[in-house]
């Protein structure tokens, strides 16, 4: 792991903080590559976090989610001290058993998902797996279903 202190800036709503040059090299060295997204993982003032290093405009970013950010107790402007390296390990999120449970119902729904590219689908599994309530992933489910199926916006995003 290389550690480094760097100060939180924002784009647009999203906190990242850009990476030193020999922090950059050392992760191209070790993911074997300096192209595409680059997963990472390491710690924000000692708390723990898995992510993706992306390139953006020019430039490789670092996107810090809200939870980091409040587990670390860093926000925008602040600059914490963190330690990062390559992490080669596939990071699967597993499907709602009712999200599967919908396509199981819903064949022409399922149809659409599979032609998403591999991000979007992973975006809604991802935001469905990570409600907290039942009423949340019940209710959201359906959002989904009626995105795919070209009826309803979701997640701000208008239907395929």
């Amino acid at each position: 792991m290389k550690s480094f202190s760097e100060k939180i800036f924002k784009i647009g709503i999203n906190p990242y903080i850009l990476l030193p040059e020999n922090i950059l090299i050392f992760l191209f060295k070790e993911a074997a590559k300096d192209k595409g997204p680059i997963p990472i993982r390491g710690t924000m003032n000692g708390q723990p976090f898995v992510q993706t290093l992306v390139k953006y405009s020019g430039h490789w970013r670092l996107y810090l989610n809200t939870p980091m950010r409040k587990a670390a107790k860093a926000d925008v402007g602040d600059t914490p001290i963190f330690k990062i390296e390559f992490y080669q390990e596939k990071r699967i999120i597993q499907v709602h058993p009712k999200l599967k449970s919908s396509f199981e119902k819903n064949k022409s729904a399922k149809k659409i998902f599979d032609t998403l590219p591999p991000s979007r689908q992973k975006e809604i599994i991802r935001y469905i797996s990570n409600l907290k309530t039942e009423e949340s992933v019940n209710r959201n489910i359906e959002k989904a279903i009626k995105f795919l199926l070209g009826k309803e916006r979701f997640v701000g995003r208008d239907a395929p």
